[in-house]
């Protein structure tokens, strides 16, 4: 591996069960510093789990989940609060808080996290907006926006603490062609505008090729391919081909 090539978040053997139903069964999977890694794989086959075990949102039944060399599995909420801080999420919703207008959600993890005066919050909310083209609309509330507002509003809240990765859950769920291109170019931009980490979440063949450095397929718990979209494309692998033809029901 190349000093280019520095692995910053890292499965080990993670295995996840809800009842009798494995949901991981035995991920490895090294993602490296400054990528876009897009995370394939049918509906309900463990994509958002995956991402909810790097910040600690859930904790693997056994292995282990490295972020930057530390081991998050067994964190306690006060030492998790450290790895959160480096690592902002899209969740697939957006997930504003409806009571709260543009600002206060923007504005929310500032508040949570630093000792900023306002004046410098205020400063930060109005950068993170400009980054996702919504300047100016501070006042408004979440039942005013589009779908795909909400999404660049969340995304401008999950980088307001400069975070180091980006974790994004079906991104381009529910929206529109030219909506979802807008939001893949906007993943690009902050890839390359805060050289963050990118962590996609999708079932989206289209957005995989728009974005993606490489992809991991996960398929029955595990992932059986890691690579480049060309390099999938030439895989002898039965299953990722039907998956990258949209034969969702053949690689199920």
């Amino acid at each position: 591996m190349s000093p280019a090539e520095e692995v910053f978040i890292e499965f080990r053997q993670v295995w996840k069960a809800f009842g009798p139903l494995e949901v991981l069964r035995g991920v490895d999977l090294s993602i490296l510093r400054g990528e876009v890694i897009v995370i394939l794989g049918g509906s309900g086959t463990g994509k958002s789990v995956i991402l909810r075990h790097i910040i600690g949102l859930m904790q693997p039944d056994r292995g282990q989940v490295l972020v930057d060399g530390t081991d998050v599995a067994g964190r306690s909420e006060k030492e998790l609060q450290d790895v959160r801080r480096r690592i902002g999420m899209l969740f697939q919703g957006g997930a504003l808080f409806d009571s709260m207008n543009v600002y206060e959600n923007v504005a929310y993890a500032l508040r949570e996290h630093t000792d900023w005066s306002d004046e410098r919050i205020a400063g930060r909310v109005r950068e993170v907006l400009s980054y996702v083209d919504l300047e100016g609309i501070e006042e408004k509330m979440p039942s005013d926006l589009s779908g795909g507002m909400k999404k660049r509003v969340a995304l401008a809240r999950a980088v307001a603490l400069q975070p180091e990765a980006l974790l994004y859950d079906e991104p381009t769920t529910g929206l529109d062609p030219i909506t979802s291109n807008k939001i893949n170019d906007l993943i690009l931009s902050l890839q390359h505008r805060l050289n963050v980490t990118s962590i996609v979440v999708t079932h989206d063949i289209g957005s995989a090729e728009r974005i993606s450095d490489r992809i991991a397929f996960l398929h029955r718990g595990s992932i059986r391919f890691v690579g480049t979209l060309a390099e999938a494309r030439t895989s002898p692998d039965v299953l990722l081909k039907a998956f990258l033809a949209g034969e969702e029901a053949a690689a199920s």
